[in-house]
């Protein structure tokens, strides 16, 4: 077969744009597909330090010095302030009764804060997706990559000497035939259609449903009489509640509240289908309203808010697709897999199977000839892959069944702090945090006390000793001072956790000294950044 091209990649949101970079700079001919056009919205809003980090990482080995500023806030600031994005400084969980106003209490024990960064300048972001998308198109295409939008794949054909894509660009038919194909379009997309694959689920997994739009005038929480004057007078919360991913938490789901710097705001529930059918969620915009008037704080947030785009309703939010790569074709974990919006999981995961595929096709994927050491390749890839996607199934399954107690979910929450913080401090360091497995899937103690300590199994009688047990699980991982009971469920970064940890990352603390030095936060900085560890600690 003559191949129009090397590789077809079907999708050009975040995963899709950003994998057609790397194999420009591979030197593959590479035709990006779009279903729509850009501008358009996208949800999967908020990143997280280990993503940051990642694109970072992917900027420096595939010499894409565009994309590196998108990394940090505040060089995503000085590079390209057009983008709109929003300032994400922390994790911020509140946990709300039905029909009661929220209340702090003196032992934060209906509150979970857990710092991300120690200022702006380090910060992680939200991105507004239909800025950042329609300039990741716009980029990949200036690196050489031929874009086509609106265009509907119809078929695709896979054989031993190559693929076919087969469809329609405004009304048109047109085929491509290229060495490799990538699904970059999401759950059940181009791959899962064309193929018929199985989707299989989630073993355990609650079925949930979502409801989302975007708003202007809501209100901070900071500057609301139910979650100001907390009990603990005097104290400072480790960045501002509101500067984050902010999760509201109920008995049978939880709300995001996402701040732009626009004045925009993105929120949304997950739920429960039982909780879906008591809020009628298929209404969509009446049900959103219906669960404001069940939590009279959340109420309060929103009663000056407005939405400006319709609300948009997913009747089955989780995926996971029977198999993730085959003969000459992959599918990005988003595409594989989707668990659920908690914890900011998406871009991560994607980010990580865009760095394994670059590998790949480092050693000649989508180049030509299809050896053996590229179907081995991508059977790992694969196997990576749903592993990954099995394993946060397995901890936000968790979450959920400790939503009703939310003292046990912070507890069982240090699972993802711990893991997130040592990859990256790991990668960061060069000491091997691309062994870890995405959430420590590849650990096999961790991942093993992931499974057994999980609220679904563990019924956590003895609140404190469940704690106690989830401290020890993570130790091996925990660079960050997390599980410390004096901290009552605020956790700032301080550089001395990640020194003390230096043996558990396998470097010196030297090594460590000059990481922090290299970030700005080592001796003669303010005390402010001195006593945070950056994004390396979360």
């Amino acid at each position: 077969m003559t191949a129009a091209c090397d590789l077809v990649v079907v999708g050009s949101g975040l995963g899709g744009s950003i994998l057609a970079m790397v194999a420009r700079r591979l030197g593959r001919r590479v035709v990006l597909l779009e279903r729509g056009r850009h501008p358009r919205f996208a949800i999967g809003e908020s990143s997280s330090p280990l993503a940051g980090l990642l694109i970072e990482q992917l900027a420096a080995r595939y010499d894409l010095p565009k994309l590196a500023p998108l990394g940090s806030f505040g060089a995503w600031q000085r590079h390209y302030p057009h983008l709109r994005c929003g300032l994400k400084r922390g994790f911020t969980y509140y946990k709300h009764e039905a029909g009661l106003p929220f209340v702090p209490t003196r032992d934060r024990s209906n509150e979970l804060l857990v710092a991300a960064s120690p200022n702006d300048e380090l910060a992680d972001m939200h991105w507004l997706r239909a800025d950042v998308d329609a300039w990741l198109v716009e980029e990949a295409a200036a690196l050489g990559a031929e874009y086509l939008d609106e265009f509907s794949v119809d078929e695709v054909e896979l054989r031993d000497d190559g693929v076919t894509v087969r469809g329609r660009r405004r009304g048109e038919p047109v085929g491509i035939d290229a060495h490799g194909l990538v699904d970059a379009t999401g759950p059940r997309g181009c791959v899962h259609r064309a193929l018929s694959l199985p989707d299989d689920g989630f073993d355990g997994y609650p079925g949930t449903q979502t409801l989302f739009s975007h708003f202007e005038n809501v209100r901070r929480t900071d500057g609301l009489a139910d979650f100001g004057g907390r009990a603990s007078a005097g104290a400072r919360p480790p960045y501002p509640v509101d500067d984050a991913a902010l999760h509201h938490v109920f008995d049978g789901g939880w709300m995001w509240v996402l701040r732009f710097a626009h004045g925009v705001t993105s929120a949304g529930v997950a739920v429960t289908d039982q909780f879906a059918r008591e809020l009628r969620i298929h209404e969509g915009e009446p049900a959103w309203h219906r669960l404001l008037e069940r939590f009279p704080s959340i109420r309060a947030q929103f009663e000056q808010a407005v939405p400006i785009r319709p609300f948009h309703v997913q009747a089955r939010l989780a995926y996971r697709a029977g198999v993730a790569a085959g003969a000459r074709w992959a599918m990005l974990p988003s595409a594989a897999a989707f668990v659920d919006p908690l914890f900011s999981t998406g871009f991560p995961m994607t980010l990580l199977g865009i760095e394994r595929l670059g590998r790949l096709m480092e050693q000649g994927l989508f180049a030509g000839t299809h050896t053996a050491d590229h179907a081995a390749g991508l059977e790992a890839y694969a196997r990576d892959t749903v592993r990954e996607g099995d394993h946060t199934a397995r901890f936000i399954a968790g979450c959920y069944a400790a939503f009703p107690r939310f003292d046990v979910f912070a507890a069982y929450s240090m699972f993802y702090f711990a893991a997130a913080s040592y990859a990256e401090a790991a990668r960061r360091l060069g000491s091997g945090g691309e062994g870890l497995g995405f959430l420590g899937a590849a650990r096999e103690g961790f991942a093993g006390a992931l499974t057994r300590l999980s609220p679904v199994v563990e019924q956590a009688a003895d609140p404190q000793r469940y704690a106690r047990q989830v401290a020890d699980a993570i130790e091996p991982l925990n660079v960050a001072g997390l599980c410390r009971p004096e901290q009552a469920n605020w956790y700032g970064i301080d550089n001395a956790d990640l020194l003390a940890g230096a043996g558990k990352l396998g470097v010196s603390r030297a090594e460590v000294e000059r990481l922090l030095e290299s970030l700005g936060l080592g001796p003669g900085v303010d005390d402010a950044r001195q006593r945070s560890a950056a994004t390396v600690a979360r």
